[in-house]
């Protein structure tokens, strides 16, 4: 199938809707990373698709970095440029469109069915004149989109890559870290959290090595929020972040999920009570309390963790795994708050 060219009318409420999207990226002064992932959920919205994806180009390999939708789980998966349908954008630098993925040679068909799709709008994103990764939007069913849908995956990725422009006064290697870095922390974020997962959940099946993971999250971010203001709540937050981060070896990844939700990836672990021990020390780190303004704020968190091989084998179970543990521990906080 040719690159489409056709120019078609976008409705007077869609561009409306996609200029108010600009105001609010600037007013709200977004990070790389909040405005790819918002304009993803608002690319699948203007478009009525079941799913968007901004996928980056790295090291010969294409990459989900923002996601919504039907590919909600696939944040972070990695495919061979060489053998899908975004690789080819990025090289021919042209909107290219997928009417059926069963019958389409370019698409990678195997990540197709994974992900559920059957037609797709792929455009390029730029910057610098080089085209860097693609904004496309899926659809379940074959020949689902409608031609405007193309102008507004144009529209939108001209927006991301303004976007792009004023993350960074340096090149494309600056431009990966901002979209892979939360902004106020400095950890790393959800994206790049779930493309080392993937990875590592690969390396480990491989080698048999075991790692683990832990979510966590902070206790009482609303309570600081409602009495004291968002201002020292973003403070706690980046405290919490802080101490958390000196408490970890320097070959784990400390991510923010979003949020006051973090999660940890501990490489090269023995067992579960490697993961006990990075417990107590998370727990120790934050035992004394913050001061923010001459206000002392006491840091509390509550931890969930998983093995990888133990407690599942793959993202969803480890997560879930992880998760259980966690909301486990809060309820019983609540409770023994409650006696009190």
């Amino acid at each position: 199938m040719e690159h489409v060219n056709t120019r078609c009318n976008v409705t007077k409420g869609q561009l409306l809707e996609i200029i108010a999207l600009q105001t609010n990226v600037v007013q709200q002064g977004l990070d790389l990373a909040s405005i790819m992932q918002m304009v993803t959920r608002e690319t699948q919205r203007l478009t009525h698709a079941d799913g968007a994806v901004i996928e980056l180009s790295e090291a010969g390999e294409m990459v989900y970095r923002a996601v919504s939708g039907l590919a909600e789980n696939q944040l972070g998966l990695r495919l061979p440029m060489a053998n899908s349908l975004s690789g080819y954008v990025v090289e021919v630098g042209k909107t290219l469109v997928c009417y059926d993925s069963e019958q389409d040679e370019r698409v990678n068909r195997e990540a197709c069915n994974a992900v559920g799709l059957r037609s797709m709008i792929v455009n390029p994103l730029k910057f610098r004149d080089e085209n860097i990764g693609v904004l496309k939007i899926l659809y379940k069913r074959p020949n689902a989109f409608a031609h405007k849908d193309i102008e507004i995956v144009k529209l939108l990725s001209d927006l991301i890559a303004a976007s792009m422009h004023t993350a960074t006064e340096y090149g494309v290697n600056e431009l990966y870290i901002k979209a892979t870095t939360d902004q106020l922390t400095g950890v790393s974020n959800r994206a790049l959290f779930f493309d080392r997962l993937r990875r590592i959940i690969l390396e480990s099946q491989r080698s048999g090595e075991i790692f683990g993971i832990v979510i966590f999250d902070m206790d009482s971010l609303k309570q600081i929020n409602d009495h004291l203001g968002h201002r020292a709540g973003d403070a706690a937050i980046k405290e919490v972040a802080l101490r958390v981060n000196t408490s970890i070896r320097e070959y784990d990844t400390l991510s923010r999920l979003g949020g006051d939700e973090f999660g940890i990836i501990l490489n090269k672990i023995h067992g579960i009570e490697d993961a006990k021990t990075l417990y107590q020390r998370i727990t120790t780190s934050l035992n004394h309390a913050f001061i923010f303004e001459k206000n002392n704020i006491p840091l509390h968190v509550s931890i969930g963790y998983s093995i990888f091989d133990v407690d599942g084998k793959n993202i969803e179970e480890l997560i879930e795994v992880a998760d259980r543990r966690m909301y486990k521990e809060k309820e019983a906080k609540r409770i023994v708050n409650k006696q009190l």
